[in-house]
């Protein structure tokens, strides 16, 4: 992925990229070949959104998804993959091209989203530290604007927090 220079390019998309690049050769040597074509569709929207979103095609971190989209797809269809390899401009025989390593620094995550359910319906999500501890993500969640508006005229029954990803909220109608 010559020519992309870390610190250009959306970041976001950087993550989604690098994150790929270090699950596909674990799922490709377990045989878990339909979860590596779900990353590479996770990794596909997420390049279409930043594409629509104002960055354009021009922005490295969408060519270094490209390239990276191309070479797993190589796997799968090598027909398609050499294509799509020859449009980005390098040389023919994708199949002969080593995998870059993962970046490291981009596959710590500085955030992670939890959901909040009520009564096991999805009321909001916000984005926390993945080291919030239970007693803190409950307090958010009590907080956050659609559980508010949800406990209103109900009693908590129950609330279970997995941390960091889910605040479970059980109610009944207030007496």
């Amino acid at each position: 992925m010559a020519g992309v220079d870390p610190a250009t390019g959306d970041q976001g998309l950087r993550r989604v990229t690098h994150s790929v690049l270090a699950d596909a050769p674990v799922l490709i040597e377990g045989f878990k070949f339909n979860v590596v074509v779900a990353r590479l569709m996770e990794l596909v929207n997420a390049t279409r959104k930043v594409i629509d979103t104002g960055a354009g095609a021009g922005d490295p971190a969408v060519r270094e998804a490209a390239e990276t989209v191309a070479m797993i797809l190589d796997v799968y269809a090598p027909y398609t993959a050499e294509d799509m390899w020859e449009l980005l401009g390098h040389a023919p025989c994708v199949s002969r091209v080593v995998w870059p390593a993962a970046d490291p620094a981009l596959l710590v995550q500085d955030s992670v989203t939890c959901v909040v359910q009520v009564d096991g319906k999805v009321r909001d999500k916000f984005d926390v530290a993945p080291t919030a501890s239970e007693a803190e993500l409950e307090a958010m969640a009590m907080q956050t604007a659609g559980v508010i508006r949800t406990l209103a005229g109900r009693e908590v029954v129950n609330v279970i927090v997995r941390a960091p990803k889910i605040v479970s909220i059980t109610t009944k109608p207030a007496e």
